[in-house]
């Protein structure tokens, strides 16, 4: 069984050796870690370096190169640079726990092979000093994970960071383009064909500071955004516009017909009368994860509220 551990890295000096010990520490040790740096200004290739000097299951796969692609592109290729049986996705500041690969290796060998699979897990959220701020991210920002469709449809609660994948998962990955996420796209095509799986175990350390680009749902995050109301309804057309773009993507695959018909409503939903868009709302169950999200997101599809079509 090869396992491959995917790290796209970007001016991480200031926490990937405290990652990449993390990684040297799992309990499962039979796996090779890929680093890609995507274009590095700091000591971030000088730190990879010296551990691929420490260890020989670490490798620098751009090691004489520096394009920037973007955190999307740099994950596809590196997922596209060697094939394994499984492949994990590894953020360059978080903290892996010791078992967290054990852990989702023995869940995957229970589905088919030949079945796209995307595992995932809880974890915790941290400071930069790795106080724990709340015990699991999922049901602080999410209230349930999701492993259907209609859920991952219109809400993500993958976080890239505790995903592993296989390979008949892999080889559905053929897009850059217009995605939102990777791990967002990853479950859409793993729930859509084969299985979207969580384990209610948190197995990372999922550290917010300063320089996160993307990161948990905070207070600070969440005033600036009423503050501003129409920037907030902007938003929300924002997600519901780009969702639907990325969804659109699933109809070029081996769809069963009554996944087709959910996917096929969701991305054209808009271009429906006000009845037809009612009756497929709560016909189709589209929805969000909590209930005040579920209420602004079905409004604004039924009365088009500040809706801009492009």
């Amino acid at each position: 069984m090869k396992v491959n551990i995917l790290m796209s890295t970007y001016n991480g000096e200031r926490f990937l050796a405290e990652q990449l010990d993390s990684i040297i520490a799992q309990s499962y040790q039979d796996w090779q870690l890929l680093i890609r740096d995507d274009g590095s200004s700091d000591q971030t290739r000088d730190i990879i370096k010296n551990y691929c000097l420490k260890d020989q299951r670490i490798h620098f796969v751009n090691e004489n190169e520096t394009a920037n692609y973007g955190v999307i592109k740099s994950f596809f290729s590196l997922l596209k640079h060697e094939k394994a049986d499984f492949y994990f996705f590894s953020d360059q500041d978080d903290v892996w726990m010791f078992n967290k690969l054990d852990i989702s290796l023995a869940e995957a060998k229970k589905y088919d092979a030949s079945k796209p699979l995307l595992v995932y897990t809880d974890l915790k959220v941290v400071n930069s000093e790795l106080e724990v701020l709340h015990e699991s991210m999922i049901r602080t920002q999410s209230h349930h994970a999701n492993t259907q469709l209609v859920q991952e449809l219109t809400e993500n609660t993958v976080t890239g960071g505790t995903a592993l994948i296989n390979h008949a998962l892999a080889e559905q990955w053929l897009t850059t383009e217009n995605l939102l996420m990777h791990d967002w796209y990853l479950a859409l095509v793993a729930s859509a064909m084969g299985d979207l799986v969580y384990i209610d175990i948190p197995t990372e350390l999922y550290r917010q500071h300063e320089d996160n680009v993307l990161g948990a749902r905070t207070w600070s995050k969440r005033m600036k955004n009423w503050v501003k109301p129409h920037k907030l309804v902007e938003k929300y057309w924002w997600l519901i516009a780009s969702s639907q773009t990325q969804a659109r993507f699933l109809l070029d695959l081996n769809l069963s017909q009554t996944d087709r018909d959910l996917v096929e409503t969701f991305v054209n939903i808009l271009e429906q009368p006000l009845l037809a868009r009612i009756r497929n709302l709560f016909h189709y169950k589209l929805r969000k994860n909590r209930s005040f999200h579920t209420l602004v997101f079905r409004t604004l599809i039924i009365t088009k509220f500040g809706y801009r079509r492009k």
